[in-house]
């Protein structure tokens, strides 16, 4: 338990000092390759194959906007 403790502690100074410009850099990056069409064409398959050997198994859950809302759903904003 203390090495795990010991090594958050070391994970999260090293993260902090890289501070928020790369965390930043990172969701960026993260970002692009998500919104590619060849990796939204891939999850599409993967979604296809996944529900042919599931089936009605496993509720059907709708992916998250960039902004954490539900796809389809009004954005509410405040003045």
């Amino acid at each position: 338990m203390k090495i795990f403790l010991l090594g958050a502690a070391v994970g999260y100074v090293l993260g902090a000092k890289a501070g928020r410009a790369r965390y930043d850099q990172i969701v960026r990056t993260y970002r692009k390759a998500a919104d590619h069409p060849m990796v939204q064409g891939a999850a599409g398959v993967v979604r296809a194959k996944v529900g042919e050997k599931v089936g009605d198994k496993v509720p059907f859950i709708r992916p998250q906007g960039r902004n954490g809302h539900r796809v389809g759903q009004p954005t509410v904003t405040r003045a």
